[in-house]
Formats: structure tokens, C-alpha cells, sequence
């Protein structure tokens, strides 16, 4: 049988995640191998948000709380927001398939740049709307003004990720402010967030100052990156209440597991652990910076804890050279750039590990 589909999910093309190390130690017979492609964080949870999920297990028979009482309000304490105004989902992801489905209607269309993150397009084309995308200005930042440009009577909403994922690169404040000015009223604007924490505090933007101004601002946010929690799937999304109350009313009922909020609560109790990973994060990133170049390839600068390399040749080739030895980096042709691979920082020994097999792969390839 012939299974009828919607136009707008048979052309859909799968989100390609990164390769586990436990796929890559099946296809080659290795052990010992590394993972520095997926941006996670190489120092893991805080203990207590371990010793939280420990204790609650003995509850999994029960279904979680869905309305994530007390993680909303130890949340909405740090960020100095009401509860009211979060939203958390299965990841932040959920948070932009929520806003999407919520808030973009048949005809309607949503802006993007290229290259950034890649689920954007796809939900919205889940919901069998339109994409309107524009490319990156010079340097790898989002290009405020051709996105203006871009705008029609149909634009609906406007994705922005800062600081943008692949590029690491971010929006200067008042370049944002001054696109808000200009920006139609009605346009929902969506500033993905999930790299926040690695920022330099004072170039982020004061989301909450445009949502009390009454902007149709939402910010992203997750528990994956700073704090460690990428197998739980834990995310946020920051907004008015009336936002954010259409939101609650189309997630589903139990979207945020009972270890996931128990963890979560824990995590941001936990300041030395997070400050320990953004400071190891930064460091780890310079070290790195500083040997890449010292190869002849050529790092981009970065607010996040991953960071774009031009290798001077075929990306992916190299990324299949480093794989027979090991080590798992991101390509990025399917960003379109086929000469970069990106690198998350890892510890100490993976660092190394990552500098030695690059020479080592650049040499019998023979970039550089």
C-alpha cells in the first residue's frame, strides 16, 4: 500500500545528528575514541544534579509534574522573570516546534539566515510553511539588514541564533536594537539563546528589556550546553505570558521527564560547577585557537564553546581520515562550507589528542 503524504513532509530531509562514538567504534573496530563534534559539554553535570537524578529514581512510576513547579521557580529566581513567563520543553527544540505551530498560519512564511542552526527550517517545514532565507554578511554574522529586506507581508516570524551555531559569532546589541526599530510590528522574533552562557556578559542582549518594552521577543535557552544535561533534553523558552500561555496550551501534557526537572532544580543550584565549566571552556577554547594556527589552518574567533576551522581542503575527507583514528569532528559542507570542520573543546587530554591527529591527518592529506 501506497501511503499518502503531505507534499511538505515527503520532501522533508532528516536532521543529521553527529556521529556517536559508539556507532563509530562499531564501523572500525576502535576503542578509546573521541567525541569533540556535537558542542556538548566535555565536563558533564554539576554532582548534584547527579545525586538529585539518583534519588528520584525510585519515583519513575510516577508521571512528572507537567507544570514544572519548582523548576520554574528556582528558574525564574535566577533570571529575575516570573514563572509564568518560561515555557520548557523536551529540549529547546520543542520550544521553536511549539512557536511554529502556534503562531505561524498557512501562507505565512519565516525568515532564517544561512548557515545556522539547521531545525529551524526544518519545523517550520513540518508545519508546511515557508522559508525565506538569507545569507551570513562578511565575517559570519547574521545580516540585519538584508533581513529587513527580506521582510514581505507574509513574514510571520524571524529566527535569529545568537550567538549563531555553526559560526560562533554573535549580534552586536545595537545592531539589534536598531533591526527592532525597523522591524514591522506583529513579527515574532526568536533569539535562539542556547550559547548564551559562554558569552562575555556584556555583549548579550537584554531580551527581557524588549519583552517588559512589549516586543514579540522570545529567547531560547537550554540545559544542554553550560550546564551538561544534553541526554536529559531540557530546554526553555523566555516570553510574555500571553506567549508563552498559547504555548502551555498546545505542548503536550508530561513534555519535561521527572530526572530532566529534578536535575535541572539541582544544576542551578550548583554555581561552582558552572562557572568551572565556562572558565575550562574558555581556556580550553584559546589553547586551541593557538595550536590550529600553528598548523597553518585558520580558527575563527567564538562566543560559544565550539569554534569553525578553515583546513585549507576537503573537509570532509579530513573528517573521515580523523574518524579512522578515532576522533569525531563536525563537517560543515552541509552548512556550505566545505573547507571548515568544527570543534568543541573538550579536556585536556582530548585537546591533545584532537592537535595531534589533525597534524597527523593534514600531513597525510596534505592540507595546509
Amino acid at each position: 500500500m501506497k501511503l499518502k503524504v503531505a507534499p511538505h513532509i515527503s520532501t522533508l530531509v532528516p536532521y543529521p545528528p553527529g556521529k556517536p562514538i559508539e556507532e563509530l567504534e562499531r564501523e572500525y573496530g576502535l576503542t578509546g575514541s573521541i567525541k569533540l563534534a556535537s558542542n556538548e559539554n566535555a565536563w558533564g553535570p554539576s554532582p548534584m544534579a547527579v545525586e538529585a537524578i539518583k534519588k528520584a529514581l525510585q519515583n519513575l512510576h510516577r508521571y512528572p509534574d507537567g507544570s514544572c513547579y519548582y523548576l520554574a521557580q528556582s528558574l525564574a529566581g535566577k533570571l529575575g522573570v516570573k514563572p509564568e513567563e518560561i515555557v520548557f520543553g523536551n529540549g529547546s527544540n520543542e520550544i521553536i516546534g511549539l512557536l511554529i505551530a502556534a503562531f505561524l498560519q498557512p501562507g505565512e512564511e519565516v525568515i532564517t539566515s544561512h548557515p545556522t542552526f539547521l531545525m529551524y527550517q526544518k519545523l517550520v517545514q513540518v508545519q508546511g510553511g515557508g522559508n525565506k532565507v538569507v545569507e551570513l554578511a562578511a565575517g559570519m554574522h547574521h545580516d540585519l539588514k538584508a533581513i529587513l529586506g527580506a521582510v514581505s507581508a507574509k513574514t510571520r516570524m524571524v529566527f535569529l541564533d545568537n550567538p549563531n551555531n555553526p559560526t560562533g559569532t554573535i549580534i552586536d546589541r545595537d545592531d539589534f536594537a536598531s533591526f527592532m526599530e525597523q522591524l514591522p510590528q506583529g513579527i515574532i522574533v526568536v533569539l535562539d539563546e542556547a550559547y548564551v552562557d559562554f558569552m562575555d556578559p556584556e555583549r548579550r542582549i537584554d531580551v527581557q528589556a524588549y519583552i517588559r518594552g512589549g516586543k514579540p521577543v522570545a529567547a531560547l535557552r537550554t540545559f544542554s550546553k553550560a550546564y551538561g544535561l544534553s541526554g536529559l533534553r531540557l530546554g526553555y523558552g523566555i516570553m510574555d505570558v500571553d506567549m508563552a500561555g498559547y504555548l502551555n496550551r498546545i505542548r503536550q501534557p508530561f513534555n519535561v521527564n521527572s530526572l530532566a526537572q529534578v536535575g535541572g532544580v539541582a544544576a542551578l543550584e550548583d554555581d561552582e560547577h558552572y562557572r568551572m565549566t565556562l572558565q575550562k571552556s574558555r581556556d580550553g577554547i584559546a589553547g586551541l585557537r593557538r595550536e590550529v594556527a600553528k598548523l597553518g589552518c585558520r580558527p575563527m574567533e567564538t562566543q560559544t564553546n565550539f569554534f569553525l576551522i578553515d583546513v585549507n581542503g576537503d573537509a570532509r575527507e579530513l573528517y573521515e581520515h580523523m574518524l579512522h583514528q578515532g576522533v569525531i569532528v563536525r563537517p560543515m559542507q552541509a552548512y556550505g562550507y566545505p573547507n571548515y570542520i568544527r570543534i568543541t573543546v573538550g579536556r585536556a587530554h582530548e585537546n591533545q589528542r584532537f592537535v595531534e591527529t589533525l597534524a597527523k591527518s593534514l600531513k597525510e592529506l596534505g592540507y595546509g
